[in-house]
C-alpha cells in the first residue's frame, strides 16, 4: 500500500485543507504515516505565507522531507507555493507544487511524476480565480468538532497583510454544497460545526440575495445538529440580520472571535481597516445585548508601524474597557511584499515585546474575569479528549458553547457526547468541573416549538436564483 505524511503550517484553513487532500489520497488506496517517524512515498507540505518566518519555516519543513526520503514525491501547496512556486521549485528534490487552488487535479500530478520524475509547477494567477475549490471533509480523526469551510479569498487588502495575493479575492461555496456537507457532519455523529474560511464573515459577498446570515437559519434547521460557530467574522460583517439570528437561534454558539487588531484610530486607519474603535465598540454592545454572556475573542496586533506610546495606551485601555474573553496578541513582523513593510517609524522589537507581554497579561486577567463568572453555573459541554488527571483518576475535556474549557471526571466514552457540567473553579487556560449528568439526544425539531419556528422560517427564505434552478 503506498504511503503519504502531511505536515501543515499556519492556519486552520490550511488544516482543514489538509484534511480534504487526505481525502483524495485515501480514495486511492494511500495509507497516512507519521512525518516524522516513517519513511513515505510521498510528503505533502501545506505551508503558510503569512510572515517571512511562515516562509522561511516552510523552507525547513521541505528539505526535512527530502532528507528523510531522498526517493519519495516531494509536493507543495498552500499559501507560499501560491506566492513563491520558483523559489520552492529551486529548492532540489521539490517535484510539485501547487498553491491554493486546482488541488482536485493533485493525485493526476501524483501519477505524473510517478512515472516520470520532472519537477512541475501547477500553481496559476490566483487573482482570476472566482470558483470556490469544492473539496469535502466528510470526517475529522480525533475531532468532536467538524469544521466546515464555506469561503476563501479575501478583499479587504490591509496594509499589512498577503492573504489576498496568496489566497485570491473572497468566493463562497455553493449553499446547497454547504447544507449537503453539514447534513453528513451530523450523520457522522459531529454535534458541533465550526464555519471556517479566509474571511468567513464576507460568505455570499459574490451571491445574489444569499449571505451568511441565510446560511445559518438553513443551518439552524438541519436535525442533530446542536451548535453552529463561527471561527471568525469582521466587527464590519455584524448588521442586524446577524444579530437576530445570534438572538433567536438556540443553535448558535455563544461565542465570537472578532478580530480587533488595534484599539486606536490612527493605527486602524494604517492598517486600511474598515472601523472605528467607537464603531467596534458600538458593535460589540449589540452583541452582548443579543446574546447575554457572550464571549468575544479577538486578536491584536502590537507595534505596528507608527504606533506611538500613547496609541498603545489607547488601545490598552479601550480592550480593557471591552472586556475580552481572551485575546491573541500578535507583535507585529514585517511582511515582504506588503505595504505596511515599506512604512516608516517602524517600532523597535524591545518596545514591541514589552507591550505584547503586557497585553498578555492583560489577556489573562481578562480570561480569569470571564471565566469566574460561571463558577457554580451549569454549561453543556462535548468532550473533546480524555487523560489521566494529577491522582491517576480519569478525565475528559472539552469546551462549553461560550469557549471556555472545562476539565472534569469521566470515562473517555464521553467524548463526542453533549454534557452538562458544573463550573467549579475558574482558571486562565482551564477551568475545573462536575459532570451533572449526559444528555439524551434531543427531541426531533417538530418537537421542539422554538426550533420548530426557526426551521420554517428558515425553509420559507426565498433561494437566490441558482439555488431554486
Amino acid at each position: 500500500m503506498p504511503s503519504v505524511a502531511f505536515y501543515t503550517l499556519g492556519c486552520k484553513v490550511n488544516f482543514y485543507d489538509t484534511e480534504a487532500v487526505w481525502q483524495l489520497f485515501k480514495h486511492e488506496g494511500y495509507e497516512q504515516v507519521d512525518f516524522e517517524t516513517t519513511t513515505a512515498d510521498v510528503y505533502l507540505i501545506n505551508t503558510c505565507t503569512v510572515t517571512n518566518t511562515g516562509d522561511k519555516k516552510s523552507r525547513q519543513i521541505i528539505r526535512r522531507a527530502i532528507r528523510r526520503n531522498p526517493d519519495a514525491i516531494i509536493a507543495v501547496t498552500g499559501c507560499y507555493a501560491q506566492t513563491s512556486p520558483a523559489e520552492i521549485l529551486a529548492i532540489e528534490g521539490v517535484d510539485l507544487v501547487i498553491g491554493t487552488q486546482d488541488r482536485d487535479k493533485l493525485m493526476g500530478y501524483i501519477e505524473e511524476l510517478q512515472n516520470e520524475r520532472k519537477p512541475v509547477n501547477a500553481v496559476r494567477n490566483i487573482m482570476k480565480t472566482r470558483e470556490f475549490e469544492e473539496l469535502d471533509v466528510p470526517d475529522f480523526a480525533e475531532r468532536t468538532r467538524a469544521f466546515l469551510k464555506i469561503q476563501e479569498g479575501c478583499n479587504n487588502f490591509c496594509t499589512f497583510c498577503i492573504i489576498p495575493w496568496s489566497r485570491g479575492l473572497s468566493r463562497s461555496r455553493d449553499p446547497l454544497s454547504v447544507l449537503d456537507q453539514a447534513r453528513q457532519l451530523v450523520a457522522a455523529g459531529y454535534k458541533e460545526i465550526v464555519l471556517t474560511g479566509i474571511h468567513t464573515g464576507g460568505y455570499g459577498d459574490d451571491m445574489e440575495n444569499y449571505r451568511l446570515t441565510d446560511l445559518l437559519w438553513d443551518l439552524d434547521a438541519i436535525e442533530g445538529l446542536e451548535r453552529i460557530r463561527i471561527s471568525s467574522i469582521e466587527a464590519s460583517q455584524i448588521d442586524d440580520r446577524m444579530i437576530d439570528v445570534l438572538n433567536r437561534s438556540s443553535k448558535m454558539c455563544r461565542h465570537l472571535h472578532i478580530p480587533l487588531q488595534a484599539g486606536d484610530n490612527d493605527v486602524l486607519k494604517r492598517m486600511r481597516r474598515k472601523y472605528t474603535v467607537e464603531q467596534f465598540a458600538e458593535k460589540i454592545r449589540l452583541l452582548h445585548e443579543a446574546m447575554p454572556g457572550v464571549a468575544i475573542t479577538t486578536d491584536v496586533i502590537v507595534g505596528f508601524p507608527g504606533e506611538t506610546e500613547e496609541m498603545y495606551r489607547n488601545g490598552f485601555d479601550f480592550m480593557e474597557k471591552l472586556g475580552f474573553a481572551e485575546m491573541h496578541v500578535f507583535p507585529y513582523s514585517k511582511r515582504t511584499g506588503t505595504p505596511a513593510a515599506r512604512m516608516d517609524d517602524q517600532v523597535d522589537e524591545d518596545v514591541k515585546n514589552e507591550r505584547v507581554h503586557q497585553l498578555i497579561d492583560l489577556s489573562e486577567r481578562m480570561q480569569l474575569k470571564y471565566a469566574e463568572k460561571y463558577v457554580g453555573e451549569v454549561l453543556d459541554v462535548i468532550p473533546e479528549r480524555a487523560f489521566n488527571g494529577a491522582s491517576g483518576e480519569a478525565k475528559v475535556m472539552g469546551y462549553s458553547d461560550n469557549y471556555i474549557q472545562i476539565a472534569f471526571d469521566g470515562a473517555e466514552s464521553l467524548i463526542g457526547q453533549l454534557c452538562r457540567v458544573k463550573v467549579t473553579q475558574a482558571g486562565v487556560n482551564e477551568c475545573q468541573g462536575q459532570l451533572v449528568r449526559v444528555l439524551e439526544e434531543h427531541a426531533p425539531a417538530a418537537e421542539r416549538p422554538e426550533s420548530a419556528s426557526r426551521a420554517e422560517e428558515a425553509k420559507r427564505k426565498p433561494l437566490p436564483q441558482a439555488m431554486q434552478a
